[in-house]
This record gives C-alpha cells, structure tokens and sequence, in this order.
C-alpha cells in the first residue's frame, strides 16, 4: 500500500484586519522528510504519525509539504493557489497511491475560494480518480460541507477541546483508510446540522460526558462505527456552512449513521447555551482572584486569543491589574515584536521606558505606557500544545510593579506553563495568572489552577454570538434565530 501525506492548515478570522500571507505558510512550512523529530510539531501531527506507522511497515510512504499559519484573516488567492498547486504537483509526483491524507485545519477560507479545503480536496480527487482512497483529518473548528464530503472517503476530527487527541485521531485516520484499501470497509457519511453556534469546550462537564459518550459508542460498536465527529464550527469564520454539526461514519450501515447522528445531534440543540463558561467582567475576575483563598487563580480572556485570529495586544486587563497595582500576578503573552527587541537590546536587569500592546486595531485598546525592567529573555522560544510543540518566536518579560508580563515576537495564545517560565516567570507562585486563551490554556494550566476563571477582555473576539454581523451564515441559526430548525442534511 502506497500512501501520500501533506498538510495545509490555518483557521480564519473573517473579522480581524490580519491578512494571512504567503510568507506565514512559508514561515510554518514543514518540508518533505523534515517532520522526524521525538515530539510532532504543530499541525504536522498527520505527517509525523504516517512516518511511524511507515516505519514499521505497514506502508510506503510519500511526504509532501506540510503548511502552517497562525489563525488570522482570509488568507491571499494568490498564497493558497501556490501551496495549494506545490501540494498537487508533489501528489502528481508521486502517482500511482493507494490514498492519499490530507492534514488539514478545515476552517481556512481565502479570498475567492469561500470553501478553500473543498477546493483542495476536489482537485485531489482530479488527480488521484475515483479508486484512490482520500482520508481528511479536520480541526473540530471547521466547516464539514457536502462538498468535502463528496470528494472524499473519510473524514475525522479531533475529538477534544482543548486539542489534546490529534496524534489518536490521526491513528484512527490511518486505521479507516487502511481498511478501506485492504479489507474492503464502505465508509458512508451522516451529518446532522444543528443549526446553532456555541462553544463546545470538553474540558467543561456538558461537553466531557458527551464526547465520553460518543468514545463508548465508537469502542462498543467498532465493526458497525468507524467515527463520530462533533463538528463545532470555528464562529469568526463567516461562510454558510458555519454551524455544529454532528458526523459520523459507519461500514455501509447508513441508517444506523443516521439514526446516530440525529439522536446526538439532538441532545447537543438540547445543550444550547449551556456548554460554554460564563464571563466575568474585568474588575470582578480581579476581585474573585483576590479572595481566593488558593493559588494560583487561572483567569482566560478569550476576546484577545491568537488561536481565534485575535492580535494577541489588547491591553484592558492589564491596564485595570496596573491600575489597582496588584502583587504577584503573572500576564500573556502579549504579542509586540517591537518591545520584545527592545529588551532583547537592553537585556536583563535593565530598567526603561516601554510602550507595551495596544498596536494593531482599536480593538487593541491603549498602549500601555510605562516603566519597566526586563527580568526573561529567551530567543527562539517555544510552548507545547498537548504533545506537540508551538514556536513562538523570540520572547521577553518585564515587570511593571507587581505584575510579570510575557512578550513574543511570534503571535501565539498560551498554550502551557513554558510561555511564562521560558522567561523567568513562575505560574506556580503566583496568585493571579491572566492567560490569552479560550481553551487550549487549560490541558497544561488546568491542572496547577486552584481556580479557572474566564474574564471578557474587551478584545475582537465578541463571545455574544447573536450580535455578530455575519454576512455568509444561512439564516435561521441559533442564538442570532430564536427558532433554528436542525436537520439531516447528508
């Protein structure tokens, strides 16, 4: 069996004046054979779980390039139809295959190519024909459409939020198209439209005992059920196919897909608005931190979060914790490459004028304007996102009074504790530690929190949903709709 591999991955921001370019892929661009290290690094995950399982024996392998960017906006027609055509030349390259894996986010959208991975996998399936086998690996912040569907024979998302099953989803990717290449499996696709935006993180309790459910039903009925996947939507990527959506593939038993995508879809409209945290204002997370009697108190601003195309340099709530000169609080990451050179330039110990954040949009807020002395510095700083490994650029910290705040050249959320002890900050005596994260934080800061705590941070990312101004979402959808009727669509 002769399987090719590549990647093309970001996650776009319909609303945020951050244009994903060309030299962004080029930046996070895993070349051919490059992808062997001890841990995979991030977004390459399908390629470096494929290089193992070839390396075993199970089958021939061909690499293509695997791209990355950080979310942002829409990415250039001109960017995607470069990677997207190096990807298929490298394909043509390597024909005749058995099949062909795609590592994609599945939530990209570029100027002109509204559904940009249908596109892909459309022109995939040009090249390939009808008798090869292509397997997708989706972010579950994506838009699943029938147009993926169609040109495709399976797709699998990631089960967990924050994102700390990619590696087995990949497996289990590997495991359906093996077995439609050599045993003969007819994978066939339900999908249930919910018709509601939400936010579905598992590390909450709704979520957990859904998704646990779901895992029982996969290793209970393993000879019927190949996949269930919850599709969430990524709810910045404005396209009319945004919606959650349940998908599951069973071996030729498409009844029983459908019956299991409409009972599961139906208790996730049952769980609507009741999956996500609540926000607490800025001056009220403040105060719950303060009267904790337990340290450190994680507090998430999801509104400034890199990994939702956010810049990552709004100020609000560092402004307020300067404001109230608080003590021993952590803070970040913050992207500013300027202000990170800066202290590169003065290094340790120095103390000096800095103009912190507040640089990209008005959604920024206003720089802060301080005093400050620069006790980290690390270049080429790194974070691990589940196993894998996230670089972030070159980064710095300073302290403004009692508050450590971490700075990168690279436009990262927090992911784990390295963003803030690879520059000298420890999470672990602090009493306060204010992350930029929705969700992703939690993996590695969840454990050594007394408390988790989300605060609503004044940055673009709105979490009312019902006042977004979509333009592409199809009507009627849940919470913009009162009424949003779900149905089975494939």
């Amino acid at each position: 069996m002769k399987i090719f591999v590549a990647g093309l991955l970001t996650e776009t921001n319909s609303f945020v004046n951050l244009p994903t370019s060309i030299e962004t892929f080029r930046q996070g661009h895993v070349r051919p054979g490059q992808g062997h290290t001890a841990a995979p690094i991030a977004g390459a995950e399908l390629m470096w779980v494929s290089q193992r399982r070839a390396a075993a024996g199970e089958f021939q392998l061909v690499e293509g390039s695997c791209f990355r960017a950080t979310p942002a906006g829409p990415t250039s027609r001109q960017a995607y139809e470069e990677l997207r055509d190096e990807i298929l030349s490298q394909l043509s390259a390597a024909l005749p295959v058995d099949a062909v894996l795609l590592g994609l986010h599945g939530g990209m959208i570029a100027f002109g190519y509204p559904d940009t991975e249908g596109d892909l996998i459309e022109r995939v399936r040009r090249l390939v024909g009808d008798k090869c086998v292509i397997g997708v690996e989706f972010d579950p912040h994506c838009l699943v459409t029938e147009k993926r569907l169609a040109h495709s024979d399976v797709i699998v998302l990631y089960k967990e939020y924050p994102h700390t099953d990619i590696v087995e989803q990949a497996n289990r990717l590997i495991d359906i198209v093996s077995g439609i290449v050599q045993r003969g499996w007819r994978p066939v696709a339900s999908l249930y439209d919910c018709r509601q935006i939400d936010s579905y993180p598992t590390s909450a309790p709704a979520m957990r005992a859904f998704v646990d459910r779901i895992k029982s039903i996969e290793a209970e009925r393993a000879d019927e059920v190949l996949s269930i996947s919850v599709v969430h939507g990524f709810v910045y990527g404005d396209s009319p196919d945004l919606s959650t959506r349940i998908l599951v593939y069973t071996n030729d038993a498409k009844a029983l897909g459908d019956e299991l995508a409409t009972t599961l879809g139906n208790e996730l409209v049952g769980m609507r608005g009741q999956t996500a945290p609540p926000l607490l204002s800025i001056d009220a997370a403040i105060d719950a931190g303060l009267s904790s009697s337990a340290f450190p108190v994680v507090i998430a601003d999801p509104t400034d979060n890199a990994g939702g195309g956010a810049p990552s340099d709004n100020t609000e709530v560092l402004a307020r914790l300067i404001a109230r000169q608080l003590d021993n609080v952590a803070f970040g990451p913050v992207w500013d490459p300027v202000t990170v050179q800066l202290c590169l330039d003065a290094g340790i110990g120095a103390t000096m004028p800095l103009r912190v954040g507040g640089k990209v949009a008005p959604t920024s807020g206003t720089p802060v304007d301080c005093v400050a002395e620069v006790i980290g510095l690390k270049r080429g700083a790194w974070q691990l996102f589940g196993n894998s490994r996230v670089e972030c650029g070159d980064a710095a910290a300073i302290r403004i009074g009692g508050v450590e705040i971490a700075l990168t050249t690279g436009r990262t959320q927090a992911f784990s504790l390295e963003a803030f002890t690879q520059v000298g900050i420890d999470p672990l005596s602090k009493q306060m530690v204010f992350v930029k994260s929705v969700n992703h934080f939690y993996a590695h800061f969840g454990p050594i929190a007394a408390k988790v705590l989300f605060v609503d941070g004044t940055g673009p990312l709105r979490r009312d949903y019902s006042a977004m101004r979509y333009q592409h979402v199809r009507r009627p959808i849940w919470p913009i709709d009162a009424q949003a009727t779900p149905a089975l669509l494939v």
